[in-house]
């Protein structure tokens, strides 16, 4: 019986302290900036796996109380902004917390070094290709690979003067 129920107190401590954490996550979350809920980088991953298992602790484990996960949840959060303002003025902090883009194919060629080093195969870059409206791979300028992981595609017809292209 202890399987499927343990008590009301506890029952009632997971809904009240779940609500009031679920409520001071998402306000930490607003504060800490748009950054945090965009596309994910690795490190934007980290952290946002650290909350959710912070979430998670504070919602089942009653040795934790909602103060002590509050606090746990503002220091990611505010340690989330710091990085992301420090990112924006220091690109020392940047490049350690963010990868660079990294171009797979150029001018209708994919570059095998730079695939093989980014682990990409061959059928993803051909589905990426597909998905930018593309059946053949001579049409492209570019495939790149970018911090958050997305592959950009860009066709030959619109690549311009490539101001925008990593270098290679």
């Amino acid at each position: 019986m202890l399987m499927w129920f343990d008590s009301w107190a506890q029952l009632v401590r997971v809904i009240v302290v779940g609500a009031a954490a679920y409520a001071f996550l998402i306000v930490s979350l607003r504060l800490s900036g748009k950054r945090t809920l965009s596309q994910m980088n690795a490190f934007d991953f980290i952290v946002t796996v650290a909350l959710g298992s912070t979430l998670a602790t504070i919602l089942l484990s009653s040795d934790v109380s909602w103060t002590e996960g509050a606090a746990a949840l503002l220091l990611l959060s505010a340690l989330q902004f710091l990085v992301a303002w420090l990112s924006t003025r220091f690109p020392v902090v940047r490049r350690a917390v963010t990868s660079r883009p990294v171009t797979l194919v150029k001018d209708g060629v994919a570059r095998e070094e730079a695939t093989r080093s980014s682990r990409i195969t061959s059928s993803q870059i051909d589905q990426a290709i597909r998905s930018g409206g593309y059946g053949d791979i001579a049409l492209v300028a570019a495939v790149v690979l970018e911090p958050n992981g997305t592959l950009s595609v860009i066709g030959r017809d619109s690549a311009g003067d490539r101001s925008s292209l990593p270098p290679t």
